[in-house]
């Protein structure tokens, strides 16, 4: 199997390559703080976890506002310069909040660093499609996607270790990584954004911002979008609510749950390439619709299974789901984007993460207080039922522009 992989990847540009380096390096960073965010937080400022809660809320806010800006200044002013951007400003954000003492200005902070920080999101998976013919997009994601669970995986590890010696040291070391990204981009990777036809006019910055009416106006785009929206708002149960659940209901300790991630990485390293390479032959939305299936299965069994073993069986089955889902929704939605307006529909692709995180979380701990534990787990299995009939119907609805935009891109190829 390494060898089918070393041989595949030989397959890719150059630039690809060293876009994937670079995003694990920067992604090292953050695995390296982001699970220890709590912790610092309630260690520092003497806080309870409601406030730990609106700092991620403010930081999903600030995403949010970050991608629409970011994915619209991407398809004007580029994708490198979107990149370099975001690196530079979650790397002083980083340090400036290893070294606030002050509660109120270290979620203004936070608000920056989510705006800012968010900047380069869009234009990171632009620059993937802009560098990948559709055929390979798929498993370019997927390669991408090893690439973070790579650094998922030795993070956090690290991470717990610098933790012990000094939480500074942590935020530091988040900076460095991105300050280590920034040069990698900016002397490495060149500008990939596609150049425009001759005799086109160059778009104003207002026009670029006034484009996402374009992409909310495009229907079975948002349908897609609103349809993967519920089966992130079941995922996110994973790294937030699942924990508290198991611990609370059945007593299993924090190291377990440690090791229960670290299997879901693990995983996605060993099997990512190799699923999406199989999965990337057929229908998009049926892909997503079988994926989808698998996260109702294995989210569902958590509300009826009380022995560890099991856990990790139904950790097991939501990871195929994922392996499955998730690098052919971004696939998909890079082919409903036109290409000069690649950036911008990125970015609304982002939205169906960022939006659930103002909610879901919350509306999880709700149902566990007043309906009953078990119920969150109930609830999500009926939503990724749902999710599954909804990507299934799209695939007739999506089907005929699939086919336009394939006859679109060979006639591009026989213009050149």
């Amino acid at each position: 199997m390494f060898t089918k992989f070393k041989r595949s990847y030989n397959e890719y540009p150059g630039t690809f390559k060293v876009l994937v380096l670079a995003t694990f390096i920067d992604r090292m960073g953050f695995f390296l703080l982001f699970p220890f965010f709590a912790l610092y937080m309630t260690a520092r400022f003497n806080v309870v976890p409601t406030q730990v809660g609106l700092l991620f809320t403010i930081f999903s806010a600030g995403n949010i506002i970050g991608g629409i800006m970011g994915g619209a200044l991407a398809d004007k002013y580029g994708r490198r310069a979107m990149i370099l951007v975001g690196l530079i400003g979650s790397g002083v954000s980083s340090i400036l909040m290893g070294l606030i003492d002050d509660l109120n200005i270290f979620y203004i902070i936070a608000a920056f660093m989510g705006l800012i920080g968010n900047f380069g999101g869009p234009a990171r998976q632009a620059m993937v499609a802009d560098l990948l013919p559709p055929e390979k997009q798929a498993e370019g994601f997927g390669v991408l996607r090893v690439a973070v669970n790579l650094s998922a995986t030795v993070g956090p590890i690290l991470g717990g270790f610098i933790a012990t010696q000094s939480y500074l040291v942590l935020f530091i070391a988040d900076a460095v990584s991105s300050l280590i990204t920034g040069i990698i981009v900016f002397f490495v990777i060149p500008e990939t954004k596609p150049e425009k036809k001759e005799g086109e006019a160059e778009e104003t910055l207002v026009k670029s911002v006034i484009g996402y009416k374009e992409v909310l106006k495009d229907w079975r785009y948002m349908l897609f979008l609103s349809v993967s929206a519920i089966t992130v708002i079941v995922y996110m149960q994973m790294n937030a609510t699942l924990s508290v659940f198991l611990r609370d209901v059945y007593g299993f300790p924090t190291m377990y749950f440690g090791f229960l991630l670290s299997m879901n990485a693990v995983m996605v390293v060993i099997f990512q390439f190799w699923i999406t390479r199989k999965m990337s032959k057929y229908s998009p939305m049926k892909v997503m619709a079988i994926g989808t299936l698998f996260y109702m299965v294995g989210f569902g069994m958590y509300g009826f299974v009380s022995e560890s073993y099991l856990f990790f069986f139904a950790m097991a089955i939501i990871t195929i789901g994922e392996m499955i889902e998730m690098p052919i929704g971004q696939t998909a939605a890079a082919s409903f984007a036109p290409e000069d307006k690649r950036g911008r529909y990125m970015a609304v692709f982002g939205f169906h993460w960022a939006i659930p995180n103002l909610f879901a979380i919350l509306l999880a701990g709700l149902v566990m207080e007043h309906i009953g534990p078990n119920w969150v787990w109930y609830f999500a299995g009926i939503l990724s039922l749902f999710a599954a009939i909804g990507f299934w119907l799209l695939h007739g609805i999506t089907k005929a522009r699939f086919s336009i935009e394939k006859e679109l891109l060979v006639e591009e190829v026989q213009e050149v």
